[in-house]
């Protein structure tokens, strides 16, 4: 298995890049490697490739991701440390939730602004035939 690197420069994060991404998703803390962070730079800029268009759209690939990587992961106790994993990624699951619905009516909305010949296009995506007999 190829392993990952973990970077994060705070001043990077004017840009949408992979340090805007792990700013706005709250994994920063990438001086421990994997044990700190929850992506690599790898996958980050995996998503944000996928989707050049559209940032929203490489968040939610990336919020997905983690939801489904750590919905399994338990809360440890050791002495007096615990570790509430489940508070970590109900958060990413309600970051989650949220930008889809979000991502959900701006795609919902420009495809009525497309459709009522709004949005640029120049030819309708959609037109009506009629046969006749």
């Amino acid at each position: 298995m190829a392993k990952g690197s973990y970077n994060y420069n705070p001043a990077n994060i004017k840009g949408l890049n992979k340090d805007r991404m792990r700013f706005e998703l709250g994994d920063t803390q990438t001086s421990g490697g994997p044990d700190t962070s929850a992506l690599t730079d790898e996958e980050i800029e995996a998503a944000v490739e996928a989707y050049p268009a559209s940032w929203k759209r490489a968040k939610l690939m990336l919020l997905e991701s983690l939801c489904r990587r750590f919905a399994y992961e338990p809360d440890t106790k050791t002495g007096p440390l615990t570790l509430s994993f489940h508070n970590r990624a109900k958060l990413w699951k309600e970051d989650y939730e949220a930008l889809k619905k979000e991502v959900k009516q701006e795609t919902a909305a420009s495809f009525v602004s497309g459709f009522a010949g709004g949005g640029g296009r120049k030819t309708p995506y959609f037109f009506y035939c009629i046969l006749m007999n």
